[in-house]
């Protein structure tokens, strides 16, 4: 079994005409998180590719990490059994909701909410972040692991067991979860990864987005953000991201969904032009459904969250033509997530 705090580090060669990554770190202690993954530029310096802190350990077991929450605040979190918020009636003192899940009752940790006073608190980012998952390293460059998760401890409706396996290659960094019911009935599931990528030089309103989707989930505001229920085209728009565009002082807490997909692929672009180095997203698995974007300007990160779901996928907001990207799998069945992140160099591109 893995200890909170069990670093295990991929290594792999790069190419050396175009930015790879040659290093991650992995946390089996903290549901499989990338902890950083560190990336060979062409002229030899290797830099951070994800924004985290230099001491991990002085970031988790406070207060604040209730439920795992430092999980995902930095690095590249594993969010299952679903992605983004769920919302529910306060049980009393107890940081937790009751929360309707496919039409039955559970218990969600209430571990995240809005900041200003009467905000709404929620369930938030899945059920392993602070879960420590087996695992081997049979080679330098992969890591495999196994939850065996059943109904999360009464807080999810369904058994579930999940094989994750992070891989590094030739510069490019890959994950996989494969999630399998081991139940006797249909179980609904939603998965996402949460990686905060670090802006080398440091300037965020010249990075760029690209990010091909038709629609963005209106959110309350952007304290709780909460979705309204409605779908906003993105085309012409500040949102629309379709082509790339620069994120200025636009502040993105935003869900995209609508996907524009190519070659049965979703793909997501962030680049750093003062920098001169990309980071492309790829997912090829049909039940990516979402793209959650975390940008404040004042920060030198874009967090971008390919994922199944909306956020409050189960709520009474959306009408119920919406398809809110949550899958069900009946016993027996399994699917599979994945992600595969590469670098580039910004205006000398090598495409994979």
């Amino acid at each position: 079994m893995a200890a909170a705090l069990d670093i295990v580090t991929l290594r792999a060669e790069a190419p050396a005409d175009r930015p790879g990554f040659v290093e991650a770190r992995i946390l089996p202690g903290r549901g499989m998180m990338l902890l950083q993954a560190r990336l060979r530029l062409p002229s030899g310096e290797v830099v951070d590719g994800l924004f985290a802190p230099e001491d991990p350990a002085a970031e988790f077991g406070g207060a604040d990490d209730f439920a795992g929450n430092k999980a995902f605040a930095f690095g590249g979190a594993v969010l299952v059994p679903y992605a983004n918020r769920i919302r529910g009636e306060p049980i009393g003192d107890a940081r937790e909701i009751e929360a309707v899940v496919d039409g039955r009752r559970v218990r969600l940790p209430r571990n995240w909410g809005g900041k200003a006073a009467g905000a709404e608190q929620y369930a938030m980012h899945g059920l392993i972040l602070d879960r420590a998952v087996p695992y081997e390293q049979p080679t330098p460059g992969r890591l495999a692991g196994r939850l065996d998760a059943g109904d999360f401890g009464g807080r999810w409706p369904g058994q579930l067991a999940f094989d994750l396996e992070w891989g590094l290659e030739a510069g490019v960094l890959t994950l996989a979860i494969r999630a399998h019911n081991t139940g006797d009935e249909a179980v609904p599931l939603g998965v996402g990864f949460h990686p905060y990528m670090a802006l080398p030089s440091g300037d965020r309103r010249q990075a760029r987005l690209r990010l091909p989707a038709r629609m963005r989930t209106e959110v309350n505001d952007y304290d709780e953000v909460l979705p309204t229920g409605r779908l906003l085209p993105t085309a012409g728009g500040p949102y629309d991201f379709s082509d790339g565009r620069a994120l200025g002082e636009l502040y993105l807490d935003d869900c995209f969904t609508d996907l524009v997909r190519t070659g049965g692929q979703v793909t997501v672009e962030v680049e750093d032009p003062a920098a001169g180095v990309g980071y492309r997203f790829t997912s090829t698995s049909p039940h990516v459904k979402a793209v959650q974007v975390y940008a404040p300007p004042d920060k030198a990160f874009v967090v971008v969250e390919p994922q199944f779901n909306l956020a409050d996928p189960f709520g009474g907001v959306w009408d119920s033509g919406v398809d809110t990207g949550i899958a069900r799998l009946e016993p027996g069945q399994s699917l599979t997530y994945d992600c595969q992140l590469t670098a580039f160099a910004v205006g000398n591109r090598t495409r994979g």
